[in-house]
């Protein structure tokens, strides 16, 4: 109980400090921003905590989860200010929603898996939306980009969408055969790169990166960490072969091609 108290009253110092800061003798940036100001500042924040996660640096985890934590603060109290909604109307809205979405925990629905979590869930919000909206027009039902933030990178985009084609059967079956369709777009673009515009080229590039991120999500993996791990591993490895190089007292400027090989192997085997 004593823990719950000290929690509670951590929470409140919080809300109060932003009180004060957009309060008339507060801050004279933060009485200034909007939600429209902020955006950037929440996707910043976000990036910054995936990245101390991929670092597993648990201080920065902390220190970056207290920023998301101001962000969704403030937020709420520039809606506050404004008369549109308080903090207690997004705890409660994320509560009622939590509770209402895992009936196995809160009521008596039973699963076995993961898998039957999220194929409630994905029920759940399929019930909630069409209460929400019950006059959907069959234009707007298909629509697959109408629903995504436009802030959303295009790589979650593209694996959202393949998302939504699945469960209306629009998809592949497995992996190998997603590969399939990724060896045509290479054939189509290897056409292209061969006297084609250079529009053509890039709309075939596009379709065969398209057809990567559905290939990544066939083998349930997450197109954007797969690619933050590639760009990470590239990184480190280019690293490594850079200071191999200054360590030869070889000018990277003057290596031939077989020489940057045999570095970037050496580079790849450490």
């Amino acid at each position: 109980m004593k823990q719950d108290s000290q929690l509670a009253q951590a929470f409140l110092d919080l809300v109060k400090i932003v009180e004060r800061l957009r309060g008339p003798e507060g801050c004279p940036w933060d009485r200034e921003q909007t939600h429209q100001s902020l955006t950037r500042y929440a996707l910043e924040e976000a990036a910054e905590f995936i990245h101390a996660v991929e670092q597993g640096d648990y201080s920065e985890m902390c220190g970056e989860l207290g920023d998301l934590l101001f962000q969704v603060v403030l937020n709420a109290e520039i809606s506050k200010q404004s008369g549109q909604f308080e903090l207690e109307d997004v705890i409660r809205h994320i509560s009622t929603k939590m509770i209402r979405r895992h009936p196995h925990v809160f009521a008596q629905t039973k699963v076995h898996s993961t898998a039957d979590v999220i194929a409630n869930w994905e029920i759940i919000k399929a019930q909630e939306k069409t209460l929400a909206q019950k006059s959907v027009s069959s234009e707007r039902a298909y629509d697959l980009l109408s629903e995504m933030p436009k802030t959303l990178s295009a790589l979650l985009v593209s694996q959202k969408i393949g998302d939504k084609t699945q469960k209306v059967s629009f998809d592949w079956s497995n992996a190998n055969e997603v590969m399939v369709k990724v060896l045509e777009e290479v054939g189509e673009l290897k056409k292209a790169l061969d006297g084609e515009t250079r529009a053509r080229q890039l709309e075939e590039a596009g379709d065969l990166l398209f057809s990567v991120v559905q290939l990544i999500r066939h083998l349930s993996g997450d197109a954007e960490q797969t690619l933050r791990e590639t760009n990470y591993r590239f990184a480190s490895r280019f690293q490594k072969m850079m200071e191999s190089i200054q360590l030869s007292k070889k000018d990277p400027q003057k290596l031939s091609g077989t020489e940057w090989d045999c570095f970037w192997r050496g580079a790849k085997e450490n």
